[in-house]
């Protein structure tokens, strides 16, 4: 099945309303095995929005509406797809009813021209909305359907998952899931080593750039659920197979959830020390609910002189190293974790940018220790991302770096090429991380 996304309102297209409805359906109607094939943004334009429709209808097998749907005069997304189907609309007692329920709830009466969006498909089917004030509408002719809903998010979302989206599965006759494995690393790197796994039909596999690390996106179908389930696991394994430890999780939203969760597993507690980063690794952290089981110190230590007296860094190491050395991240990283009484901690300093170079250190050179208390081990990772101009690029990277070296510490992971040496070597011989 193909589909078209149409999102209706001139404050689209003018910038005033970012369109999240869009991004929402199409990962949507992926899981579910849809194709979509195109997305538009329209204004409130009877003419235009009915051209559209009709174009699109002969190329796809289903549109699916967000906006239109409200009560003044322009909002006529209603009218014009029943049109293009071959419908009519009529007045719905019932949903008048709910209509003026619904403003006596919030001590308001309804005006005449809300009896617009009580308005419902004569031949097609009418989408309740349990959430707002707006139905919204099911056409369908010649083998071609239209579902067309609010464009406020919230009803949108609501009403895809309780009217429109068991309508379209049952259409399927089958049962799709979807997993997606979160991989770091870049999108060609990636592709050239699994790139015959894309090819499989049944999971299909689809690959999504990220900052510093990608998606791939499984869906399968099958005759019901546990099936659908077990092959997106067996796709999943033969990926993970090829990519070891760079495919870092499954479903989860992000690194620091996977951080999060092996730490808690390990019963292990963590603290951040950051500089060019300003926070974002603890801030990422925090985000995950639970954080607060292993994660309680967070130091932002932004001059020099807040490095000295928030983790002890020496001053002279930080005057002949400069801020942005190995030495001072692997010091910060002890700092931060004898301050905080962790397990494990991670110092970060570097030039984000734009301006600030150094001989030799160009902007987006970035400095990460790792520091373990169980085994007094540091571990130094020199990063160049100077290929990075973006300032807030440059930083994303660093805090994904950063909680990569967590997850590899709390699970025991390789370091590959990292610089591996003891605390005490720290103190006695700086020389040997400035690298």
């Amino acid at each position: 099945m193909t589909a078209e996304i149409i999102c209706v309102g001139t404050e689209l297209l003018l910038g005033d309303i970012v369109n999240t409805n869009a991004q929402f359906l199409s990962k949507e109607l992926a899981e579910l095995g849809i194709s979509v094939m195109h997305q538009h943004v329209i204004g409130d334009n009877v003419a235009r929005l009915k051209e559209l429709v009709l174009q699109a209808k002969q190329r796809s097998d289903l549109l699916v509406f967000s906006g239109g749907l409200g009560p003044t005069e322009d909002d006529l997304t209603k009218e014009t797809v029943a049109d293009a189907f071959g419908d009519t609309l009529h007045f719905d007692e019932e949903e008048w009813q709910k209509i003026e329920s619904f403003f006596a709830r919030t001590g308001r009466t309804p005006t005449p021209n809300n009896r617009k969006q009580a308005m419902v498909p004569t031949h097609g089917y009418k989408l309740p909305n349990a959430h707002g004030t707006a139905p919204g509408a099911w056409f369908a002719a010649d083998g071609h359907a239209a579902a067309l809903m609010p464009g406020v998010p919230r009803e949108m979302k609501a009403m895809w998952a309780e009217q429109v989206r068991p309508r379209l599965e049952q259409g399927q006759h089958c049962t799709i899931r979807s997993s997606t494995l979160r991989v770091l690393g870049g999108e060609s790197s990636i592709a050239a080593k699994v790139g015959p796994l894309f090819a499989a039909e049944n999971p299909t596999a689809a690959i999504y750039c990220k900052t510093g690390e990608c998606e791939i996106r499984l869906t399968a179908r099958a005759e019901n659920a546990p099936e659908a389930e077990a092959a997106c696991r067996a796709g999943v394994a033969r990926f993970r197979e090829i990519l070891g430890d760079a495919a870092y999780d499954v479903d989860v939203p992000g690194l620091e959830y996977t951080v999060v969760h092996a730490l808690q597993a390990a019963g292990l507690h963590v603290a951040t020390a950051e500089s060019c980063t300003g926070g974002l690794v603890a801030e990422k952290l925090t985000n995950v609910p639970g954080a607060s089981e292993v994660f309680g110190f967070g130091f932002v230590s932004y001059a020099a002189q807040a490095k000295t007296k928030l983790l002890g860094v020496d001053p002279a190491m930080i005057e002949r190293y400069n801020v942005v050395s190995g030495p001072v991240a692997a010091a910060m990283a002890l700092g931060a974790l004898d301050a905080a009484g962790a397990e494990l901690a991670v110092g970060i300093t570097g030039l984000a940018g734009p301006g600030g170079a150094l001989p030799g250190k160009e902007v987006g050179t970035v400095y990460l220790a790792g520091a373990d208390a169980r085994t007094g081990q540091v571990w130094l990772e020199r990063l160049a991302l100077s290929g990075y101009l973006e300032r807030e690029v440059i930083r994303a990277r660093a805090a994904l770096y950063a909680l990569d070296m967590l997850r590899r510490m709390a699970l025991g992971l390789p370091m590959a090429d990292r610089v591996a040496v003891s605390r005490d070597t720290v103190k006695a011989t700086p020389e040997l991380l400035d690298i």
